[in-house]
């Protein structure tokens, strides 16, 4: 036996890495993806400018399915990707199910290709000879193919409960796709130690998929994460020379959407290549501080065991275990370090890595370490299923009268309806958690996946609670359906179908809701007498919005739950 195996800091017996039931890990991955994924407006974020980029490729084709468009506007940013895809599944189900709905369909496949990615790569770094447990003088250590499936397992748990990814993941956004793509470009570099090949071919169109998914910034970290792997003392070391057939395929894929791209609009390409030098700027101590301060929350409660595995297996840095998650993370931050104001989009990928850090880390920790992690996260979650259930109290019933007040500013004019279907279900999931605490409580199990079935059902049922019991609110907050559709009826009884309308002052957000809901379409030509303008109510009772003379008022209006931002449609006097 080697000295590796004896010194190992992974140390568990047989019953620590018993089988995860497939059925439950099926149902709270399920349960997490599906829950607010459908049956809600989308809301005025990334989530309806990507439907709008469907809808747009669907209603108007040619270069828009290879150039993203909101409409009139040339949505150079990110990628095509989830514009290929989700206006693929417009196409085929749309018809059957809502253009809404079938656009929100490719968040399964990026779910499930996420998660089959980090679940396989996991299982076949943690069944390599340098991960494996300390072996026991008179045996009881856990069977190579039984200790990688309990590391795959809370792989999986532990990205399903990382606290950031929550709502994003429910976006028709980049953010999913990107996430998918960073995680097959793990999966295809692990798969690289024994199918050199097929893991080369995996990678390189990982490599060019994060490329689509969301330009340089979505493909830059994982470029370079893929060097610093191969490095000459790592693991991954011998298998170099199929990196060039990785590479290869990467900017095959790349150029055959580029050059089209290029000639099709060099418009749209030279927007892109100003937006792209935009995201990168000079190294901004305090905001990359800051951009920890935030991690801190988003990465919860993967990073501090990441930072954990990180000490425990210092010495097998060397091992693709840990040098490939690891690699992924340094070049993560690095490139955080060179972005411009960083945000949630540019965290997504540190996900994956963390995720894979923190399960190795978890047969290193003392028993001690996992009862307390297992209890705080019964603590928290259960806090987080009550505050769901006080805040549905507190707007149905007005008590407590403080939280009342406040759920009453955010949703100004809204009328609250109890839907006893919702109540039913938001009680079966509360008796769902209550089930699986006293489980933990009572059975004391002493698999090592415990934890992350509390930590990951926890999120999962929480966030489950806040779809049942609070969407109808939120929707109400977040619309924009119902102020589009007075601007339809608006536009409808005082334009007519061959006047020209432009906006002014219109954000993509709202352009693409207009868009989404009731087919609303504005140009930017400056000749176009009926106009859309998007102000504030302070700008109204100051008079400092223009067209103040010189245009009449065919109607305003606004979202009465946003206390500022206010719309008029407006017929510009011609002299």
């Amino acid at each position: 036996m080697s000295t590796l195996t004896q010194t190992t800091p992974a140390r568990l017996t047989s019953p620590a890495t018993a089988k995860l039931p497939r059925l439950a890990l099926l149902i709270i991955g399920l349960a997490y993806i599906v829950a607010g994924l459908f049956m809600r407006d989308p809301w005025k974020t990334d989530d309806v400018v990507g439907l709008a980029t469907m809808l747009t490729a669907i209603r108007e084709g040619g270069t828009t399915w290879l150039l993203p468009q909101v409409g009139h506007l040339a949505y150079a940013q990110d990628g095509p990707l989830i514009t290929w895809i989700g206006g693929a599944s417009m196409w085929l189900f749309g018809p059957l199910l809502g253009d809404i709905t079938a656009g929100r369909l490719p968040n399964l496949l990026w779910f499930g290709l996420a998660a089959a990615a980090i679940w396989y790569g996991t299982y076949l770094l943690g069944r390599r000879a340098e991960a494996q447990p300390l072996a026991l003088p008179f045996g009881g250590e856990p069977s190579v193919r039984d200790y990688g499936r309990m590391l795959a397992d809370g792989a999986l748990l532990l990205l399903i409960a990382t606290v950031g990814i929550l709502q994003r993941m429910h976006e028709s956004s980049d953010v999913p796709a990107i996430m998918a793509c960073h995680a097959l470009v793990f999966y295809g570099c692990a798969r690289m130690l024994d199918r050199p090949i097929s893991g080369a071919v995996t990678l390189g169109i990982a490599l060019a998929a994060s490329f689509f998914a969301r330009g340089w910034p979505g493909l830059l970290p994982v470029m370079i994460a893929t060097l610093v792997a191969f490095h000459p003392q790592g693991g991954l070391w011998p298998q170099r020379r199929w990196l060039p057939l990785a590479a290869l395929l990467t900017v095959g894929l790349i150029l055959a959407w580029w050059i089209p791209a290029g000639n099709a609009s060099e418009y749209w390409v030279r927007n892109w290549k100003l937006w792209s030098a935009s995201v990168f700027s000079w190294p901004d101590i305090p905001g990359w501080f800051r951009s920890l301060r935030d991690l801190s929350w988003f990465l919860w409660p993967t990073w501090p065991l990441a930072l954990v595995a990180i000490w425990r297996w210092r010495a097998w840095w060397r091992s693709p275990h840990v040098s490939l998650p690891a690699a992924m993370l340094f070049s993560v931050l690095v490139v955080l370090f060179v972005i411009d104001e960083p945000g949630e989009d540019d965290y997504m990928g540190l996900v994956v890595p963390c995720a894979v850090l923190a399960t190795f880390a978890l047969p290193t920790l003392r028993r001690a370490a996992v009862n307390t992690l297992d209890w705080f996260a019964v603590m928290v979650f259960s806090l987080t299923v009550v505050t769901a259930w006080l805040g549905w109290v507190a707007l149905h019933f007005g008590v407590p009268p403080r939280i009342a007040a406040n759920i009453a500013r955010q949703t100004t004019g809204y009328v609250p309806e109890i839907s006893w279907i919702a109540v039913i279900l938001g009680l079966i999931v509360s008796a769902f958690w209550v089930a699986l605490v006293t489980w933990r409580l009572r059975t004391k199990p002493l698999a090592l996946w415990r934890g992350t079935v509390l930590s990951a059902g926890g999120l999962a049922a929480t966030w489950i609670l806040l779809v049942l019991l609070w969407q109808p609110a939120v929707d109400y907050a977040r619309s924009y359906r119902t102020v589009s559709g007075e601007l339809a009826a608006a536009i409808a009884a005082n334009v007519r179908p061959n006047e020209c309308m432009r906006g002014l002052g219109l954000g993509s957000g709202q352009r693409a809701s207009f868009l989404v809901f009731n087919n609303l379409n504005f140009s930017y030509d400056t000749r176009c007498t009926i106009v859309l303008q998007q102000t504030t109510r302070n700008n109204l009772r100051d008079g400092t919005n223009a067209y103040r003379d010189g245009a009449d008022v065919l109607w305003e209006g606004g979202r009465r739950a946003d206390r500022h931002e206010w719309y008029r449609l407006l017929r510009v006097r011609t002299p």
